[in-house]
């Protein structure tokens, strides 16, 4: 039935005549903006003041962007170390021509780590604070953001789902395909508003945040849990294995949701008046 499939063939993005605005990096500043207006909310609520918001969205944007990209590069595409280098820095191909490409290549793993990283120097040299109180805060921000990235991966035609052998699906055009996938971009995005949701209302409505690190644990499991799964509908971003029942996002997916279960269990014993 055709009804249950679509064609997508976007276009590249907003055309000023002198200028485009990719879909894409649209995605990256909503989401960083969205992020921004709710953690405001949240320092307000702590009495943070705001040059401290500032800096936190200096480090999250850097952190997230270089980890993601890092991330890619090492995860899953190490050869352009040695092929174009250049390109792991820059938003520019240099392999055949000089070429502008955008940073396609971001890998949620590594922004995860990237914000890790970025929010310990953060809590030690503007906060003050343990680093589980200002992750436990920025990840619902972040739980929000992921919503946005995933549609961008949509409307890139990236990270796309295994093809559903049926009807049903979306046909990604720009691949120069004729048969539906998955759309599993899509998948995730929806999931990840309900990760959003459960963190808010563990934030505004419970006390959980004043048990260190269970919203950050809580995150990581949930969050986690859901790329988990969307993986078995998703093309591999890099040739695996065979012998491997599971897919490399899978397998740096779990090490993230024992931490998460861990730091759930173990936040009891970390009461905010006691850091």
């Amino acid at each position: 039935m055709q009804i249950l499939s679509f064609v997508w063939d976007p276009s590249p993005g907003i055309d000023l005549g002198f200028f485009i605005i990719r879909y894409y990096s649209l995605m990256f500043v909503i989401a960083f903006s969205v992020g921004w207006i709710l953690t405001k909310k949240i320092y307000k609520n702590e009495g943070q003041p705001d040059d401290k918001l500032d800096s936190l969205f200096i480090y999250v944007v850097v952190a997230t962007l270089v980890g993601a990209r890092l991330g890619h590069v090492f995860f899953y595409q190490p050869e352009l170390l040695k092929e174009d280098f250049f390109s792991v820095f820059l938003p520019f191909s240099f392999k055949n021509g000089f070429q502008f490409t955008g940073f396609r290549g971001l890998a949620s793993h590594g922004a995860a780590i990237g914000i890790i990283t970025a929010m310990y120097f953060y809590s030690k040299k503007v906060l003050q604070k343990p680093i589980l109180w200002i992750l436990d805060r920025i990840v619902i921000a972040v739980a929000s953001g992921a919503v946005f990235v995933r549609i961008g991966n949509f409307i890139n035609s990236e990270i796309i789902g295994k093809a559903t052998n049926s009807d049903f699906g979306v046909v990604f055009k720009q691949l120069g395909e004729d048969f539906p996938r998955h759309p599993a971009q899509l998948y995730e995005s929806f999931c990840y508003v309900f990760v959003f949701l459960i963190l808010h209302y563990l934030y505004w409505k419970t006390n959980k945040s004043k048990q260190l690190g269970y919203l950050l644990g809580t995150f990581l499991v949930l969050l986690w849990t859901v790329r988990f799964f969307v993986e078995f509908v998703k093309e591999a971003q890099v040739d695996e294995r065979s012998e491997w029942i599971l897919n490399t996002g899978q397998w740096l997916s779990v090490p993230f949701v024992v931490i998460g279960v861990y730091l759930m269990i173990s936040s009891s014993k970390r009461p905010l008046n006691d850091a």
